[in-house]
């Protein structure tokens, strides 16, 4: 499972853009051509599919916060509609105003104080094309989509290990009480820590680069591996899924 994050540009919320109260409009992906951090780019038609497969399950499409998939507070709205145009993959949706935390997001999101979408997702199907300036990119033509998140700015890792860590402790709680884990479940925890302590090492590993060059990096200057032409590594995000995986297997 992959997470990709988007700015939300002018969203649609509530009474005063001709919705409803606690309803917005939101593109969680754009077809844009210029390639992420990861050198990828969404080709239209990409949800098709999985639109189409959301509506015939008779299933929703959740919208979280944070991807917080541990916690049903944290299941804030679901989509009302949702398609394709030429801008990208738009979502209709609903806050849930009736639950602990549905409110909340929804006064963030209007009041501008959350600043990204995210979503989860599966690749399907991918291939290398050439991008306008020659380059090869990775173009994603088919996926499969889990749930969409109103996340902040760099929000990925943190809420992906938070997840982890949740998902663990419910874990060791059912050892506790007598519960044998099957194999897989041992090898999904042990995929999380081995994740967090990459984590930990390239956290620890960017402060001695500050120390040893006595000058730390300031919020406008960029560290010099985000300059770098390598894609950011974010090994929390593949253990999200892992830890779902667990999470449903010991529900």
């Amino acid at each position: 499972m992959h997470v990709k994050n988007v700015p939300l540009g002018r969203v649609k919320a509530g009474p005063l853009d001709g919705l409803e109260e606690g309803q917005f409009i939101v593109y969680p992906s754009t077809f844009t051509r210029e390639p992420d951090a990861y050198g990828d780019v969404v080709a239209k038609g990409a949800f098709l599919d999985d639109i189409k497969a959301w509506e015939e399950s008779g299933n929703v499409l959740p919208g979280l916060f944070g991807h917080r998939m541990d916690d049903p507070d944290f299941y804030v709205a679901w989509a009302i509609e949702q398609g394709e145009d030429e801008h990208g993959w738009w979502v209709k949706g609903e806050f849930d105003m009736e639950s602990p935390k549905g409110p909340h997001v929804y006064r963030l999101v209007k009041g501008r104080r959350l600043n990204q979408l995210s979503f989860a997702f599966d690749v399907l199907e991918e291939g290398r094309v050439e991008a306008e300036d020659g380059e090869p990119v990775n173009e994603l033509r088919k996926l499969r989509v889990y749930e969409f998140s109103f996340v902040p700015i760099g929000a990925n890792q943190d809420t992906s290990v938070l997840a982890v860590k949740a998902l663990a402790e419910a874990a060791a709680a059912e050892f506790k009480e007598g519960r044998v884990l099957a194999a897989k479940h041992i090898n999904s925890l042990r995929s999380a820590q081995e994740a967090i302590g990459k984590v930990i090492v390239a956290a620890e590993g960017e402060q001695d680069q500050e120390k040893a060059s006595g000058k730390p990096v300031g919020n406008d200057e960029e560290p010099d591996r985000a300059k770098s032409e390598d894609p950011p590594v974010n090994p929390s995000a593949k253990n999200l899924a892992e830890a779902f995986e667990l999470e449903l297997a010991l529900a």
